[in-house]
């Protein structure tokens, strides 16, 4: 669905480019993201891909035809959600909606009222969006991206300001989009985000791709083929995972004491990121 070859961009007044040759492509219904900390160029690229920066070099395809070539016709197929709330904050939530709806075709246009139902805002429907705290207005943003049920979807941290239940509805929502068959590209810094949601990643530093894997894979290739047993008498060990059915001191060390916990040592993507390329995720 999206192919991009070469990628490189310099704000203007700058000298240092933000995006440095990158090369990385989206398959259909995937849901790929760039994991990587702020600054890192995650936005810039998206800002790209939904045509609000040009002047870019390299090459950018939707669906097999340069970004350049589409006209507004483009934006009836995709989804944004910003990282930041952006509506009318003296219009109700319901007028924003429908002037945002007022955009696009209207055969496209989903039930506006089971919307706001999906994420909880039902009853919040005709306040003025100045009345929203910040997480009702990120939940606001999610199904603006949605209202006209576009093909590809652009999610900038898409649970950032969220209280933990929210943000899990969120993330429930967007693995029901991509299995409705979307296309969804995410950028975040939040590595539980990504390694619950996305197919693969790329880890994005200074505007550079370091490496584009499965979080499964990543994981693995970076961690350690062992378990941790943990019992009640506080005793610890750790023993192969690789025939470990079969190994003595393992079977013996279970019938030391009552078991606790036994957990694998596999690396978090923030490990894994740390790693490969020498910086924390959250700087």
């Amino acid at each position: 669905m999206i192919k991009v070859n070469g990628l490189s961009f310099t704000y203007p007044g700058t000298d240092a480019p933000t995006l440095k040759a990158l090369n990385f492509d989206i398959k259909r219904g995937e849901i790929f993201g760039f994991l990587g900390p702020s600054g890192a160029g995650k936005s810039t690229t998206q800002k790209i891909m939904y045509k609000i920066l040009h002047h870019f070099e390299g090459e950018v395809l939707i669906d097999d035809k340069p970004l350049s070539k589409w006209g507004k016709e483009y934006y009836a197929r995709i989804g944004v959600g910003f990282e930041l709330p952006n509506h009318y904050l003296k219009l109700t939530a319901r007028e924003n909606m429908a002037l945002f709806a007022s955009f696009y075709p209207k055969k496209q246009i989903q039930d506006i009222p089971q919307l706001f139902e999906m994420v909880g805002l039902e009853a919040d429907i005709d306040k003025k969006v100045e009345a929203y705290s910040k997480g009702m207005k990120m939940r606001l943003n999610f199904i603006r991206a949605l209202l006209h049920n576009p093909e590809i979807l652009f999610f900038d941290e898409p649970t950032a300001g969220l209280d933990p239940m929210n943000a899990k509805k969120i993330r429930e929502h967007i693995i029901q989009l991509k299995n409705q068959g979307k296309t969804i590209f995410i950028t975040t810094h939040n590595m539980y985000t990504a390694d619950e949601l996305c197919d693969r990643v790329s880890f994005i530093v200074d505007g550079a791709l370091q490496i584009t894997e499965p979080p499964a894979t990543l994981k693995h290739n970076y961690g350690r083929d062992v378990v941790r047993v943990d019992l009640e008498d506080k005793q610890s060990a750790e023993f192969p995972l690789q025939g470990l059915g079969q190994n003595p001191q393992f079977l013996a060390f279970l019938n030391q004491a009552p078991l606790l916990r036994i957990n694998t040592l596999e690396a978090t993507l923030e490990e894994v990121f740390l790693q490969v390329t020498g910086k924390a995720l959250k700087i």
